[in-house]
C-alpha cells in the first residue's frame, strides 16, 4: 500500500462532513494487530483541534493609561525597568500595578504570555526597597517557572540590596537551607518543597506579610489547594495578597474569598489563546508511525524550533533519546529529571542549540520560550484546556504559530462538546 504523505494526512477543514472518525468501530485498529486500550466513553471533538489563525490588532491597538516611568515606584527601580527595555505596560501591567503600588489586595485574571510576572514583581520590589522587613512570599506550580521568577527578580532588584531564595525540588536542601537561613526579602517557591523547609523549621513563615499565588489555576489542577491554604494560613494576617491566574475557577474563587481582604480584579479581555495559532490534526495507525511522520516533519526548513508534548515521564525520554539517535538536536524535560538537567535543557532550546524539545505538561504553562515555531501533540493532552495551554507556547504576543496533533485512525470520535477528559498519564 502507497504511505500517504504528511499533507494527505491532515484534516484541513473542521466543518467538512461527518466528524472525523465517525462511524469507525471502537476497539482494535490499524496497529498491526496490537490491541488498544478502550476510549474513554467522553469523547474527543476533532475538529477543536482544526483551526486558522486569526490575524486581529486588538491586542496590538491597546492604549495604556500609563507607562512604566508614570508608575510611582522609586527611581532606582525604574531605572532597571528603563534598562530591560520597557517602556509601555500590557493591559495586565497598566491595570494591576498602580492597586498593587497602593497595597491592595489584587486578583489579576490574563492569558499566559500576558507579562503577569512583572505585574506582581516591579510593585513589591519597590515596597522591599523603601520599607525595610517587608518579606514576600511567592508560590507557583513549577520548578520552571519559579526559576523564570527568580531570574526576572535579579534583573529588576539588581543594585537595589535586596535578597531572595529559590525553594524547589530537584535540588539539593542544603544550598536552599543556607539561602533561607538568611532571611531574604523574597521567597520564590513550589508547594511541596516549601511544605517540607517548614516541616523541617529551616523556613518560618510568620515573618511574611506579602504572598503571590502565580498560576493559581494550574494549582488548582495539580492538586495544591490544600499545601496552599495551609501555607497562607501561616503567614501574618495582615499582609498584601495577589492572585494571579489565567482563568478562575470556582474552587480558586473561594480560596479567593476566604484569603484577600476587599481585592480590586483585574481582567483582561484578550483573543484567545488559540486564535494566532495554525492547528491541525494528522492522522497515523499507532505510536510507530507517529515517530517516522515526526522524523519526516522535522527534516522540513520551517520546522525550526519544536515543541514536542508527551504523556508520560518513560514516553518523553525515550522519543527524545529516539530523535537523537535519528540525528535531530533533542532533549527532554519532564518530573524525573535533576533540576540542573532541565535548567540545561530548558537553556540550550531558549538559545537554539536544540531544534525539538519533548515535554510532559510540565511546560505548557508559564514558561516563556521565544519563537517556538511548531507544537506537536504526540500525545493527547487530558483534556481541551491542556491543549489550549501547549499551543500556547507558539504564537506568542503578536507572532502566528503552528500545532499539530496526532490522532490515531483506530479511535472512535464523535463531536461531544464540553469535552474534560480524555485519558490520563504520570507526568
Amino acid at each position: 500500500m502507497q504511505r500517504k504523505s504528511i499533507e494527505q494526512r491532515l484534516i484541513s477543514k473542521a466543518g467538512s462532513g461527518r466528524p472525523y472518525g465517525a462511524g469507525r468501530p471502537a476497539g482494535r485498529g490499524g496497529g498491526g494487530g496490537r490491541r488498544k486500550q478502550p476510549v474513554d466513553s467522553r469523547l474527543l471533538d476533532v475538529t477543536r483541534f482544526v483551526k486558522k489563525a486569526i490575524l486581529t490588532t486588538d491586542v496590538e491597538a491597546f492604549d495604556p493609561k500609563h507607562r512604566f516611568a508614570d508608575f510611582k515606584m522609586h527611581d532606582s527601580l525604574k531605572r532597571n525597568v528603563y534598562t530591560k527595555g520597557y517602556v509601555n505596560p500590557t493591559p495586565i501591567q497598566d491595570g494591576a500595578i498602580p492597586h498593587a503600588l497602593e497595597g491592595r489586595d489584587v486578583i489579576g485574571i490574563a492569558n499566559t504570555g500576558t507579562g503577569k510576572t512583572v505585574a506582581f514583581l516591579l510593585p513589591l520590589i519597590d515596597k522591599a526597597f523603601r520599607r525595610r522587613g517587608e518579606r514576600t512570599l511567592i508560590v507557583t506550580p513549577t520548578r520552571e517557572l519559579a526559576l523564570q521568577i527568580e531570574s526576572e527578580f535579579r534583573d529588576f532588584s539588581r543594585g537595589l540590596g535586596l535578597r531572595s531564595a529559590i525553594v524547589i525540588g530537584g535540588t539539593g536542601f542544603p544550598r536552599q537551607i543556607a539561602a533561607v537561613s538568611k532571611n531574604p526579602e523574597f521567597v520564590i517557591g513550589t508547594p511541596g518543597r516549601l511544605k517540607d523547609l517548614v516541616s523541617r523549621k529551616v523556613l518560618d513563615l510568620t515573618p511574611f506579610n506579602n504572598v503571590v499565588l502565580d498560576e493559581a489555576d494550574r494549582m488548582l489542577d495539580m492538586g495544591f489547594v490544600k499545601d496552599i491554604k495551609e501555607l497562607l494560613g501561616m503567614l501574618k494576617e495582615e499582609r498584601q495578597t495577589l492572585f494571579f491566574s489565567a482563568t478562575m475557577p470556582r474552587e480558586i474563587g473561594e480560596l479567593a474569598k476566604k484569603f484577600l481582604k476587599d481585592p480590586i480584579t483585574v481582567e483582561v479581555k484578550s483573543r484567545a489563546t488559540s486564535e494566532n495559532v495554525e492547528q491541525n490534526v494528522i492522522t497515523v495507525k499507532d505510536n510507530d508511525q507517529k515517530v517516522e511522520i515526526l522524523h519526516d516533519l522535522l527534516l522540513k526548513d520551517d520546522f525550526k524550533k519544536v515543541l514536542v508534548f508527551r504523556k508520560t515521564k518513560r514516553s518523553t525520554e525515550n522519543l527524545a533519546n529516539a530523535l537523537v539517535k535519528r540525528g535531530f538536536r533533542a532533549d527532554a524535560i519532564h518530573g524525573d529529571k535533576s533540576q540542573g538537567q532541565r535548567e540545561r535543557a530548558l537553556r540550550r532550546f531558549t538559545q537554539d542549540e536544540l531544534q525539538v524539545l519533548v515535554a510532559t505538561d510540565v511546560a505548557a504553562r508559564g514558561l516563556d520560550i521565544p519563537d517556538v515555531s511548531h507544537v506537536i501533540n504526540f500525545d493527547l493532552p487530558e483534556n481541551y484546556e491542556d491543549y489550549i495551554h501547549r499551543i500556547g507556547r507558539t504564537g506568542r504576543g503578536t507572532k502566528t504559530g503552528n500545532a499539530l496533533t496526532f490522532i490515531e485512525e483506530s479511535m472512535t470520535m464523535v463531536v461531544r462538546p464540553n469535552v474534560r477528559n480524555f485519558g490520563r498519564g504520570r507526568r
